[in-house]
């Protein structure tokens, strides 16, 4: 009787979401606007992905950004962030050193998160790893200690993403990056709208989308904008072996292109890893050629006239927040009801 009764509430929750506003309705856009925020993880990891990204930001059409604070190269990326102040440029949350050779650990201390630890004295190296040894207060403790170097440094970011996915491995790992965002009103990565690309990349997609968009009402009603859908399936393409670069350019902007016209109206986050690989860069990661991927596809003038074409409206996690406080009165008089 109980999973026939969690199916009907599920099926009714599906049904509304498919009627009721997005959230990109209820911050201003219209009915049937498709909006992105085309996102670059991994700033301040090295010295290539800052390469990656500053291009981007000065060539290309992607305008987000988030910092690993832990990583070597913040430094170079902040400086970059202060010379450009309307960089839309936010946290990338890491509980994780994945790499053999390039590693980096806790801000927070060895001694204050001792369970976000491995013996060679960096993160761990797998989501896996931290949920099986870590609790949920060392969590908290190490994101806190990121915003606060972060902040330390004059830099002021305008959102908080989770590197890996290892904030929402846990409930409790993923209140405690919740609980972030609402503590400091800083906008929250997380999909909870209508969810239908993500989907298809979830394990209990029922139970999972059902439990972000009771975490999405939550954030909108602490005065922060939610997304009504994550794209995060680039990663996992990899490029043909051979290809030139513009090859490689026209087959990356064409995954996206693919891709992007499958998104149901609303707002959807789309994840990338723009890099402009050196002869380091195989020394830390196999993943150059997918990196370099997406830096190409953002700075191809075919990606930019593609969006235009097809209406596609590119905004920021700045400019969600500055619709969020402009619907405020309005969002009052929607929960008082």
């Amino acid at each position: 009787m109980i999973p026939r009764l969690l199916s009907s509430l599920l099926l009714i929750s599906a049904c509304f979401a498919q009627t009721s506003p997005t959230y990109a309705e209820r911050l201003g856009w219209k009915k049937g606007d498709r909006v992105l925020i085309l996102h670059m993880d991994d700033a301040g990891m090295s010295y290539d992905s800052n390469a990656g990204i500053e291009r981007v930001l000065e060539d290309g059409v992607a305008r987000s950004l988030s910092v690993m604070m832990p990583c070597p190269w913040v430094p170079e990326m902040v400086h970059y962030l202060k010379a450009h102040p309307d960089t839309d440029a936010g946290l990338h949350l890491t509980l994780t050193s994945e790499w053999k050779e390039y590693r980096w650990g806790p801000l927070a201390g060895v001694s204050i998160v001792p369970g976000l630890v491995d013996n060679e004295g960096a993160l761990w190296s797998s989501v896996a790893a931290v949920v099986s040894r870590a609790t949920p207060d060392e969590v908290e403790r190490e994101i806190r200690a990121q915003l606060e170097r972060a902040e330390r440094m004059g830099f002021h970011p305008t959102h908080i993403d989770s590197h890996m996915g290892t904030l929402f491995a846990t409930p409790e790992f993923l209140e405690r990056y919740v609980r972030l965002g609402m503590d400091h009103q800083i906008p929250v990565m997380l999909p909870g709208g209508h969810d239908t690309y993500i989907q298809a990349d979830m394990k209990s997609p029922e139970a999972a989308v059902a439990q972000m968009q009771a975490l999405g009402e939550r954030l909108w009603r602490a005065g922060l904008p939610v997304l009504d859908d994550l794209h995060n399936t680039s990663y996992g393409w990899k490029p043909p072996k051979g290809l030139t670069e513009p090859e490689l350019q026209r087959w990356r902007t064409g995954m996206y292109e693919k891709t992007l016209l499958q998104l149901k109206p609303g707002i959807t986050m789309v994840i990338m890893h723009c890099t402009s690989p050196t002869e380091v860069f195989p020394h830390i990661s196999d993943s150059g050629d997918l990196r370099k991927a997406d830096m190409l596809a953002m700075v191809d003038p075919e990606f930019r006239k593609f969006l235009d074409r097809e209406g596609f409206i590119v905004t920021t996690w700045r400019e969600l927040m500055e619709r969020r406080k402009a619907a405020r009165p309005r969002s009052l008089t929607e929960n008082s009801r």
